[in-house]
């Protein structure tokens, strides 16, 4: 089993064509075929109607699964379809194997209404911190890479979220309130106030690529599973944005977060954001 940073390093130093290549070939030949394709029968509610999955979920996931693992031996995988039918396994984040987190399809609901707003999520951590990050818009052929510490690229070119215009109305995209608690709703609530645009979020892996590019001021999040936020929280990161849940620090991959929590394209309006929701608490 891989037990040392300086292996995965040189892992991605070398192979993140690799994983790239994984992600567009589980696109193209498990999720592209099936987009605006789909019969009645590979479509399934997991927890209510707003939370589907599909058969290119679950094959998509199965493909990166193995194609993953063999390109890093020790690894092992999170997947959000293998979390749902066993829970457990959502713990190997906390452990000492380097681990895939994966979520083959982040915006099943737009992928089944036939939308090109959805995209594929990979990353790479160990020991609780992201290292790598890939985010594959597949309708839209737009990829977007992040490596701790070397940056963030959408197809080729660097990102940079730069900060917002001063004088005009931050835009920050915000959770369902299907997907919130009370106390959760009442936090939310404090972006409703003058100098705040909040609208719903899509997909949260576009979402996160939208502050990367600068398009989108920042959002706020009332869930924390890894497969949604990782890969965007380092694409994020690397674009020179930054991330602050309620109690001020930054977010876990590993759980515990005080909720909601921001990802913004720049530390002070992170910082605006999360004593709006303070306040609205």
């Amino acid at each position: 089993m891989i037990q040392d940073i300086e292996t995965i390093d040189e892992f991605l130093a070398h192979r993140t064509a690799d994983v790239e290549e994984a992600v567009r070939t589980a696109a193209a030949t498990e999720i592209m075929p099936r987009f605006r394709q789909l019969a009645a029968h590979e479509i399934d509610e997991k927890s209510g109607p707003h939370d589907l999955v599909t058969d290119a979920d679950r094959k998509a996931e199965e493909y990166l699964t193995e194609a993953l693992v063999k390109l890093l031996p020790g690894s092992v995988v999170v997947g959000e379809e293998a979390v749902h039918a066993n829970p457990a396994t959502y713990e190997a984040i906390k452990g000492e194997a380097p681990v895939w987190i994966v979520d083959p399809v982040d915006g099943t609901r737009q992928f089944v209404h036939g939308d090109p707003g959805f995209c594929t999520l990979v990353a790479l951590a160990h020991r609780g911190v992201v290292l790598a990050s890939w985010t594959y818009a597949a309708a839209r052929d737009q990829l977007a890479v992040a490596v701790r510490g070397k940056g963030a690229l959408l197809d080729g070119e660097p990102l940079r979220a730069g900060s917002p215009a001063p004088g005009r109305d931050l835009e920050v995209a915000t959770s369902h309130p299907d997907y919130t608690t009370d106390d959760q709703k009442r936090a939310l609530l404090g972006l409703w106030t003058e100098g705040v645009g909040p609208r719903a979020c899509g997909s949260a892996g576009l979402e996160y690529l939208a502050v990367a590019r600068g398009e989108l001021d920042a959002t706020a999040f009332s869930w924390e599973a890894a497969w949604d936020h990782a890969a965007g929280i380092l694409l994020v990161e690397e674009a020179g944005g930054a991330h602050l849940t309620l109690a001020g620090e930054p977010f876990r991959i590993t759980g515990g977060n005080t909720l909601p929590f921001t990802a913004a394209r720049d530390a002070a309006t992170a910082r605006r954001v999360v004593g709006l929701l303070s306040g609205g608490a």
